[in-house]
């Protein structure tokens, strides 16, 4: 149950030097300082942040606006902190998710942030009304002409909406991404994933092989996972040619016990059926039946486990 610190000054001429003093008076063992603007979703340092944070843990800022500039952005990451079970703290604000008067104050926050997304519903709805009444066609010009700039600005947009969600619930997946990688193929990871019930953080829906690629991508991008997973996983190796291999081992020393034949496979850098690196018993012993099967080792009883 750590606390860790994020602080955050706008220009490389501010220090973050007072907000890293009060929160390493407030308990922060590890602070991520960062010079970026808070209207900047994309900012590296956050991302880390949110990343290494585990459940039971607790952000801390020294002010709300360090952490973000608008209150719809400030509900957003809480929301998902919240969802991972991390609590959020701000020095300067009457504002602690692992408090209750602190989750009160957070809850009237959320009534004015949708009473605020409200009266923006109804401004733009009457004033596209008053644009169409006056001829005026609807949505953004540069998109209507494709313009390329305009393209690129949405298209940053929504990537960097898209990397704030996948960096925020991170940890849900990364856990069995680096357990499994690249030992296993992403098929693979894709199955435990779907099994444990974890989904996509953008929409809910299952993961896909692509998808998770991609996600995983975006956070090896940022230093946040690793480059390693994404190495390509090992062939399969051929069946027969491990029936053959085990059937030889097992003639040439008869009195060698399952565990043994898997240590002598290991010595020798020999993958599984599936490509991995770790023989088990039940492997080394489901190989041996075959080979009686094919004739290919006289049945003088099973080795020992």
């Amino acid at each position: 149950m750590a606390l860790v610190g994020y602080a955050r000054v706008s220009t490389e001429d501010q220090t973050t030097d007072p907000q890293i003093m009060a929160l390493q008076q407030a308990g922060c063992a590890t602070i991520f300082k960062e010079h970026a603007s808070g209207g900047d979703r994309s900012r590296p340092q956050l991302a880390k942040a949110l990343a290494s944070l585990c459940k039971g843990d607790t952000l801390v800022v020294a002010r709300i606006d360090r952490l973000a500039r608008s209150l719809a952005h400030l509900l957003e990451v809480i929301d998902g902190l919240d969802k991972r079970g991390i609590g959020f703290r701000s020095l300067g604000d009457p504002i602690d998710t692992t408090s209750p008067q602190g989750r009160f104050t957070l809850q009237i926050l959320g009534a004015v942030a949708e009473f605020e997304r409200a009266l923006i519903r109804e401004r733009s709805k009457a004033g596209l009304k008053a644009a169409v009444a006056k001829g005026k066609k609807p949505g953004n010009p540069g998109l209507r002409r494709r313009d390329p700039d305009a393209l690129r600005k949405v298209a940053a947009a929504r990537e960097a909406r898209l990397d704030e969600k996948v960096i925020a619930r991170a940890p849900e997946f990364l856990l069995t991404v680096e357990a499994l990688r690249p030992a296993a193929s992403w098929d693979t990871v894709v199955r435990a994933l779907d099994t444990a019930g974890k989904v996509r953080p953008w929409d809910g829906k299952p993961w896909t092989r692509n998808s998770l690629i991609r996600a995983v991508r975006r956070l090896a991008g940022d230093g946040l996972v690793r480059a390693t997973v994404l190495d390509a996983a090992p062939k399969k190796v051929d069946s027969n040619d491990l029936v053959l291999m085990v059937a030889g081992i097992a003639r040439t020393e008869p009195g060698l016990t399952l565990d043994g034949i898997a240590r002598r496979l290991q010595a020798m850098g020999q993958r599984t059926p599936r490509g991995g690196l770790r023989w088990s018993r039940s492997s080394v012993k489901h190989l041996l039946d075959r080979a009686r099967e094919e004739g290919l080792i006289r049945d003088a009883g099973a080795p020992a486990a």
